[in-house]
């Protein structure tokens, strides 16, 4: 039994994955006899206040795992354009617009889309459209795809779940009053369609791009920025040739280029050239976070052993293989700045 609260056109409806028809007193208003993925359909109906109204749902699952849910939109508000223009209207008197948006994920709450949920990015573009200069602050523990909106704001800054001091943390950061050294964990991509998209993938022999994509990440593993920046030079790899067991080590200078102290997160991958089974492209081995004065140079000095160097062969053996290894360090997979290399003979 259905009791309208108040007059006018209401939207009713099922969600579920099954083959289902909505009845209202005895009158067919949703006819979706097929079983097809889950969705949402809707009718509207006007019905005046006050007045019952027989409901009847019949529904078929032909596999199992029955899911159906009827919905009505009796009570809610649907007002986001009048509080998207609120914002806006904000926004205008404002000299810098800080917009927090975010994402619902957790156990049993996979996304099968990396965009923001809702009209967060219609709020964004809309936010952007004034001229201000926007901020983009997520929270969020995944991916999140930005191709609508990044080249419209002026600025990102991946907050995390940043706990009960985050909104404090978030504000240093925003300020200026501490310079953030943060770096990727993950790769973020443009589309889903690129995924799984890893930086540390096997070679293949395809190219890199889509028909209608890039196959580049949006932001790479081990990217981040600060109010600063970094020069690294001075690459050196000794000995230049090692046996199985032995060890090499890697040093570079980095320098502080920038106008105020900040840290970098200085990043050693290595390649394996060729073996004898398929080897990641890179591979992160080591990694060091390093505070510089401005003005400030640094040694940075990194140890590859057989841990770092070793495999499992076709037999599934730990074996280090002869052969020439790549090294590369910069400041992300995708920023390397220095490249050398040393053989195992």
């Amino acid at each position: 039994m259905l009791a309208v609260p108040e007059t006018g056109v209401h939207r009713l409806g099922v969600e579920g994955n099954d083959g289902y028809r909505l009845y209202l007193d005895g009158h067919i208003v949703i006819d979706n006899w097929r079983k097809q993925s889950f969705g949402t359909r809707l009718a509207e109906v006007n019905l005046p206040a006050g007045s019952t109204h027989d409901i009847r749902l019949e529904f078929f699952e032909s596999t199992g795992n029955a899911r159906v849910k009827l919905v009505w939109d009796a009570g809610v508000v649907n007002d986001w354009r009048e509080r998207i223009a609120e914002a806006v209207a904000a926004a205008r008197q404002s000299d810098v617009v800080i917009v927090v948006a975010g994402i619902e994920e957790g156990e049993f709450r996979d996304r099968a889309t990396l965009g923001l949920p809702g009209h967060q990015e219609d709020l964004i573009l809309e936010v952007a459209a004034t001229g201000r200069p926007v901020v983009v602050v997520l929270i969020g523990g995944s991916a999140i795809t930005m191709s609508r909106w990044l080249d419209r704001v002026d600025a990102v800054v991946e907050a995390w779940y940043p706990g009960e001091q985050g909104g404090h943390a978030v504000a240093d950061v925003l300020a200026g009053d501490y310079n953030p050294a943060g770096r990727l964990p993950i790769t973020f991509p443009v589309a889903e369609g690129q995924l799984p998209l890893s930086y540390n993938h096997k070679p293949t022999g395809r190219g890199d791009d889509y028909v209608d994509l890039t196959g580049q990440p949006l932001f790479p593993f081990g990217h981040g920025l600060s109010y600063t920046t970094f020069e690294y030079s001075g690459l050196q790899i000794e000995p230049r040739v090692i046996g199985p067991a032995g060890s090499v080590t890697v040093r570079c200078t980095v320098k502080n280029t920038g106008s105020r102290r900040g840290d970098e997160v200085v990043q050693l991958y290595v390649r394996d050239v060729l073996a004898s089974v398929a080897r990641p492209v890179m591979e992160l081995k080591r990694f060091a976070r390093v505070q510089l004065e401005a003005g400030q140079s640094k040694e940075i000095a990194f140890e590859l052993g057989p841990v770092d160097l070793q495999m499992l062969d076709a037999g599934l053996r730990w074996v280090v293989e002869p052969g020439t290894f790549r090294v590369m360090v910069g400041s992300s997979s995708k920023g390397i700045r220095l490249r050398g290399e040393f053989d195992v003979r």
